[in-house]
């Protein structure tokens, strides 16, 4: 066990404990955060962070590798969630792609490093993991010892940690769009029209805002998605196509935590490639059983990908792509979405096709 601390004087310690059979990374994010005034306990492996922490008892925090001999990042994960559940663990990992800590997520990490690791950037995930931590545990308490007369804080609190969930999976969808110059910015496009379109519709406007952050993470299920599938120049197999249409039910389970509060999103993420005329996935839904905001949706993420290049092929033209709007009512999509759409942005509509 090792044990380092470079508080300055008055600063209130958290007990921090930093895993990794590399002993130059566990200096370099134990001398980062006990900069900031934390009791930074380390250890090489995970039985031995797990016998250190028999000894010392709980701590707030646990950064851990992920790759280790032995017993790897994943197995102590399991069990700190098993006998550490008050625990926050964020995860490093040296893989090139970030399937792997997505996966960490799902396990109950509250977030991922990559390596090389930034100082900057160790301390601003630490500290905003033990915000995190702070405040489901007040909201834990305020839950069993108030839980009548202090609804109103509870709620706030509630509120907070959603907004936080939400600016993480914001931040996980631009950094999936950004490894791709062909699809940066497509889901703030595809947002954009969906709400012009709902606009159009004369649809109330709390409807419209789920519209707007539905169509924002409409694809946040293809973080789970092989790079060489997303990024792949020629038609896909039928294993990889199969591959693909499971982002929208892995996309619907990330954000199971939204369902109460914004149940299109959640509409929006699963159905969005569903087709009026019942032959898209994932269920089969044919005409109204598709929620609205997913047939809108759809509108817009077709229309987007048309008037994008893509890898697969050139963009198309705008007159194009209303075109095959138009032609494909009925069948793929809504009539009644597709003229809203089409009234939305009379510009598009109005101007000259090229020659």
């Amino acid at each position: 066990m090792i044990i380092s601390s470079e508080a300055s004087p008055g600063l209130s310690l958290l007990r921090i404990l930093v895993v990794d059979d590399d002993p130059s990374v566990r200096n370099a994010v134990s001398r980062s955060l006990g900069a900031l005034g934390h009791l930074v306990l380390e250890a090489d492996g995970a039985d031995a962070a797990l016998e250190l922490l028999h000894d010392v008892g709980p701590v707030p925090l646990v950064v851990s590798d992920i790759h280790m001999p032995g017993r790897d990042g994943i197995a102590l994960l399991a069990e700190l969630r098993e006998h550490y559940p008050d625990t926050a663990v964020i995860m490093l990992t040296g893989d090139a792609d970030v399937t792997t800590a997505v996966a960490c997520l799902t396990k109950g990490a509250v977030d991922y490093l990559a390596k090389p690791i930034l100082v900057q950037e160790v301390r601003a995930r630490v500290t905003r993991a033990l915000e995190q931590q702070h405040q489901s545990l007040e909201l834990r308490r305020l839950r069993e010892e108030y839980q009548y007369d202090l609804e109103a804080q509870v709620k706030q609190l509630a509120q907070k940690n959603q907004a936080m969930f939400l600016a993480q999976v914001q931040m996980a969808v631009n950094m999936l769009e950004a490894k791709d110059p062909y699809t940066r910015g497509h889901s703030s496009r595809v947002a954009d029209y969906a709400v012009a379109t709902a606009q159009q519709m004369g649809l109330d406007p709390q409807f419209i805002d789920q519209v707007r952050l539905g169509g924002e993470l409409h694809d946040i299920g293809k973080i789970g998605t092989r790079d060489a599938i997303l990024n792949k120049p020629g038609p896909l197999t039928d294993e990889e196509f199969t591959e693909v249409r499971r982002h929208t039910i892995n996309g619907e389970a990330m954000l199971e935590v939204l369902r109460l509060e914004h149940p299109d999103v959640l509409a929006i993420v699963r159905w969005h490639h569903e087709r009026v005329d019942g032959s898209g996935f994932p269920d089969g839904l044919a005409g109204d059983a598709i929620p609205l905001s997913a047939r809108i949706v759809g509108v817009a993420d077709a229309f987007d990908a048309m008037t994008s290049t893509r890898t697969y092929r050139a963009l198309q033209d705008t007159h194009f792509a209303l075109g095959e709007l138009q032609r494909h009512c009925g069948t793929q999509f809504d009539q009644d979405v597709v003229e809203a759409f089409v009234r939305a942005f009379p510009d598009m509509a109005s101007a000259a096709p090229p020659n």
